[in-house]
């Protein structure tokens, strides 16, 4: 497994990343106070990121002769289930998560709990053993997951919308890890840029379905200025940017250490989504996310 020190151009461009992907799930919650579903703004996002993203391939194909824009057929069901981990599902259960239990909650649960199972994960693949420092972070990790969603009682919170938007964001951590790994593997045969470009692409047209059952391309003319700004600013920076930067750093010293930075983005969400949409967050949502960072560290940290 890569484990190279990460040097501090790598450092610069993920920490870049951090403050782009932190601010997009405030950017989701402003978006969707417009009345947008959150079907509508993954699939406005991705369509137009997508677009975006076969531009750019085809530039670097006129530039470099050699540049190739096509995989092995084998290889398509591999980007179609990077393209439905990694866009499809995971967005539209974030959006969903962002709306009904706020964009703190979604950062805390999203970003902590993946790097404890991408390293879970890792091991199994990789066939590495967790040591007793490992074991204990996980614990750790999941008492603050129970606190974050429960309030830190035994009983529910009373607010069922919350609780509901909490448990389908726990799907998140999962299809994360799934997408990370899996797209590790594939990024040693293919240029990441490509394989992202397929994934966004893909993950786009995946969601055309969803959004016609809801009937969401009604919306369009619906969006005001600062919407579609909005949604150009998730499609260009969170997506035409970031994912080239994950899958760049992350082919470069693997995926335990590039997915480690990701405990700092709930700090940039927390930030903005106290001073642009005044979310309230409770002392147990604070010490719930604690508990989850100490955990995420001690899995971490070699």
């Amino acid at each position: 497994m890569n484990n190279r020190a990460i040097s501090r151009f790598n450092t610069f461009l993920m920490l870049t990343l951090i403050l782009f992907w932190g601010s997009s799930f405030v950017v989701v919650k402003i978006t969707l106070r417009e009345g947008l579903t959150p079907i509508a703004v993954a699939t406005f996002r991705f369509l137009i990121a997508g677009g975006l993203f076969l531009i750019t391939i085809l530039i670097e194909k006129k530039i470099k002769r050699n540049y190739t824009l096509l995989v092995e057929t084998k290889d398509f069901p591999i980007l179609l289930f990077l393209a439905l981990t990694g866009v499809t599902f995971f967005f539209t259960a974030q959006y969903t998560g962002i709306q009904m239990a706020g964009a703190s909650i979604a950062a805390i649960l999203v970003c902590l709990l993946s790097p404890v199972l991408i390293t879970v994960l890792s091991t199994i693949i990789f066939k590495e053993y967790l040591v007793k420092k490992q074991f204990f972070g996980i614990g750790v990790a999941a008492l603050g997951t129970v606190i974050v969603v429960t309030g830190g009682t035994i009983r529910f919170p009373g607010n069922q919308e919350f609780l509901l938007g909490s448990l389908v964001l726990l799907c998140t951590p999962v299809l994360w890890a799934t997408y990370s790994l899996v797209g590790k593997k594939i990024m040693d045969k293919y240029s990441p840029f490509l394989v992202v470009a397929y994934v966004n692409v893909l993950g786009g047209l995946c969601l055309i379905p969803f959004s016609l059952v809801e009937n969401s391309f009604c919306q369009l003319f619906t969006v005001s200025l600062s919407g579609w700004l909005a949604i150009l600013y998730l499609a260009i920076t969170c997506s035409l940017l970031s994912y080239y930067i994950w899958f760049h750093v992350m082919k470069q010293v693997g995926a335990a250490i590039t997915s480690s930075f990701m405990f700092a983005e709930p700090l940039v969400t927390l930030s903005f989504a106290i001073m642009f949409v005044g979310e309230k967050v409770s002392m147990f949502i604070f010490a719930g996310g604690f508990l989850i960072f100490i955990g995420v560290y001690l899995v971490a940290r070699k």
